[in-house]
């Protein structure tokens, strides 16, 4: 019972998955047209680039390269690991230009077999011709459109940047090494050092006999650049060592001579002691300045006590004093016995006198301390700042010396460095020059042939099967992206999903597409009664008569955003299904700019709802139709001032009066979007029905449109979507309903 829940959940899920793959589906069935297209088009010409295509043979020869690492251990011991870079860089000679062209003069190609790569005869086929006049016209708009091409220069000169390149004809050797090294192909094989060298050609005995002559013409390359580079890097670093021998040779003697005239021998000491020195001078001055200091601090508090005996014995050099601590206890007791003698002698008494005595002179003793600490914290004061000026000048005195060391020693270091620099570029031109004689015949690189290239039985390209199905898939897979593109780029109301979520609005019902050859919308339900579209308009009529809790709306107006979204033929073919089940329906039509309903039933609209306004007529305006139970108001003459008729009291009175004689009255109206007489029309009517056409109206137009009537405070019922294709309306229900009603119609 507790995983109901999450079942629950999972079966929504699945349930929103299945809509969304379903309305992919009616978007790619909608757009089948532009998918077919578009697959059609991709097709057919992947057909005719395929077929019209030469054949083209490859063969391939299987070559084992490896980096000769020498058996003398001389070889640069990083060569021993893996270097992803090695086989790129053979690959990119074996397809070089001067390999290709040691095949056409090893192999006489541009004389015995000339005839198999330059065509003296031609092309003239038609094929020929297109393709070439397709990449001339594309090649010439590429041009223009990025300013590569230059229009000529007037008079015949030649420009500047032409004026320039100064190049000789191409030789058909030229050609033909140019044309094998486009065809050629190195693929190194997954986790190995073989490579399979491949050449393409028209004829099969030329791509074998490339692809062989190829592996030849790389080894005699690699031995040419492996003995001119050689020769070349002897030279050249014989001639660098003498001028590098001489560099450090003058390098030495002018450090030596700085050495000499500035006594440098034992700087490096000197700049080890120094810096301990000086730091040792910072320690005492940072203390001495801290004394001083505390000094000054105990000399400024004891001048701020004057002569105060009591603010000095506050002072922590007083009041720690040994002596004046005693003092102060005796000072204390004496005070004590002359308050008990006072008690029992008077003050001219001798035991009076005499302890009074010696209160005195304990007194005096206390000051003469004080004065004695005043004095030894004033000299020490003197002191201290004696001592911070010496140690100031000797630290001032070590960081002098210690610059002029470093001035020195920062030379001094110059010169050793571009004299160990000159020595290491002299030893590794001395090593390399020693090492190259050693290695100078061997080979750098190793090649072993596996195996010869075979004569192809079957052309490699073009591949037929692959290229038809890739032009297969890439043409379905463009027009279903098209269709897609379209789709999205469309901002009609397409369905009442749509409408509904979207902008809330109630949807009466959708109303189908009238596809058959001079069918009318209009008398389409009197002709066909049991047809899909007659139902459509009767589940309009029962969501009509249920949009309000009492009663159903008698009045109602029918209005849409736009000109021709089916607002006149809904307003008629809604009243001709209210008028079945026993009603009268009178029809108002207040498009007074262009009106349709009298045209639709063929009446005359010389007298109508204009002149009954204007008070032109004061003739019957209702007509019957006969054979139904629908009357008509017609517009009448169209006036100057619709928009004042259809505000006038005179409209609401003759609405009020016409709800009481007929069961529903319906009045067609101008669009919303165009003028504003619909919305004057909303105060005299129950509700409001919006006819919104599929494929047609925006969201924008019905956005705006809604925001007008709600402004005005419009009784809105809902929404009647018109003109929806079959295909854009979803699941089986829909084609089972058309079924299941066109089998009522046929019997």
């Amino acid at each position: 019972m507790k995983n109901y829940p999450v079942q629950e959940r999972l079966v929504e899920e699945e349930v929103e998955q299945e809509v969304n793959l379903r309305e992919y589906f009616f978007i790619i069935q909608k757009r089948k047209f532009i998918v077919l297209s578009i697959l059609t088009i991709v097709f057919l010409l992947t057909i005719i680039t395929t077929f019209s295509k030469v054949p083209i043979y490859t063969s391939s020869a299987e070559v084992l390269i490896e980096r000769n690492r020498g058996a003398s251990g001389l070889e640069n011991t990083y060569y021993s690991h893996y270097d992803p870079e090695f086989l790129a860089t053979q690959s990119a000679i074996i397809t070089s230009l001067k390999v290709a062209r040691r095949v056409v003069d090893s192999q006489k190609l541009a004389t015995t077999y000339r005839k198999y790569f330059i065509k003296d005869a031609e092309e003239s086929s038609f094929l020929a011709s297109l393709k070439t006049g397709i990449k001339t016209g594309v090649r010439d708009f590429l041009g223009k459109m990025t300013g590569i091409m230059k229009s000529p220069a007037p008079d015949g000169d030649v420009p500047d940047d032409a004026a320039l390149i100064v190049s000789e004809p191409l030789t058909d050797e030229d050609i033909i090494a140019g044309m094998i090294k486009g065809n050629l192909a190195v693929v190194p094989s997954k986790d190995s050092k073989i490579v399979r060298i491949t050449s393409s050609h028209e004829s099969p005995v030329m791509a074998k006999l490339v692809a062989d002559a190829v592996t030849k013409a790389y080894v005699d390359e690699i031995l040419d650049m492996k003995l001119t580079t050689s020769r070349y890097a002897l030279q050249w670093m014989t001639a660098k060592a003498d001028e590098e021998r001489k560099k450090l040779e003058n390098s030495e003697k002018a450090m030596q001579q700085y050495m000499r005239e500035n006594d440098l021998v034992t700087v490096e000491n000197k700049l080890t002691i120094a810096p301990q020195k000086m730091s040792g001078f910072s320690t005492q001055l940072s203390k001495a300045q801290t004394d001083r200091k505390a000094l000054e601090d105990l000399s400024k508090q004891i001048a701020a006590a004057g002569s105060n005996i009591h603010l000095l014995e506050n002072i922590p050099v007083f009041a720690e004093n040994g002596v004046l601590k005693s003092l102060r206890e005796t000072i204390f007791k004496a005070r004590q016995n002359i308050a008990e003698l006072s008690k029992k002698y008077g003050e001219k008494h001798p035991m009076m006198i005499k302890a009074n005595d010696e209160l005195s002179q304990l007194i005096s003793q206390q000051q003469s301390e004080v004065n004695r600490v005043i004095a030894t914290t004033k000299n020490s004061y003197e002191l201290a700042k004696s001592q911070e000026g010496s140690l100031q000048q000797m630290l001032d005195s070590s960081k002098n010396e210690l610059l002029n060391l470093n001035e020195k020693f920062i030379q001094y270091s110059i010169m050793k460095r571009d004299v160990d620099a000159n020595r290491v570029v002299y030893e590794a031109l001395t090593a390399n020059i020693k090492k190259e004689g050693v290695t100078e015949q061997s080979q750098s690189v190793n090649v072993w042939v596996i195996r010869n290239a075979f004569l192809p039985d079957a052309p490699s390209k073009p591949n037929k099967k692959r290229n038809l199905m890739l032009g297969l898939i890439l043409g379905l897979m463009g027009g279903i992206g098209c269709a897609f593109l379209i789709e999205y780029l469309d901002n009609t109301v397409k369905s009442e999903k749509d409408l509904e979520a979207r902008y809330g609005l109630t949807v009466l019902g959708s109303v189908e597409l009238v596809k058959e050859k001079g069918a009318s919308i209009e008398s389409f339900i009197i002709q066909k009664p049991l047809s899909p579209l007659a139902e459509s308009y009767r589940l309009i009529r029962t969501g009509l008569l249920l949009s309000a809790a009492e009663h159903p709306p008698r009045s109602i107006l029918i209005t849409s955003m736009g000109p021709q979204e089916g607002k006149t033929s809904t307003t008629i073919n809604v009243a001709r299904v209210l008028s079945q089940g026993n009603k009268k329906v009178l029809i108002i039509d207040c498009d007074l700019r262009r009106p349709r309903v009298h045209s639709i039933f063929a009446m005359q609209n010389d007298k109508g709802l204009s002149n009954f306004l204007t008070g032109n007529t004061q003739e019957n305006i209702i007509c019957k139709i006969p054979g139904e139970d629908i009357f008509v108001v017609p517009s009448g003459t169209i006036p100057p001032n619709p928009s004042e008729l259809l505000s006038s009291r005179k409209l609401k009175t003759f609405v009020e009066k016409m709800v009481e004689n007929f069961d529903f009255v319906l009045i067609d109206s101008p669009p919303i979007q165009s003028v504003t007489d619909s919305l004057a029309l909303t105060r005299v009517v129950d509700g409001t029905i919006v006819v919104v056409r599929a494929g047609k109206t925006t969201y924008e137009m019905l956005q705006s449109g809604l925001k007008k009537l709600r402004d005005v405070q419009c009784p809105l019922l809902g929404c009647v979507l018109n003109g929806q294709k079959r295909s854009h309306t979803s699941g089986s229900y829909y084609y089972g309903y058309t079924t299941y009603y066109a089998k009522d119609g046929e019997a």
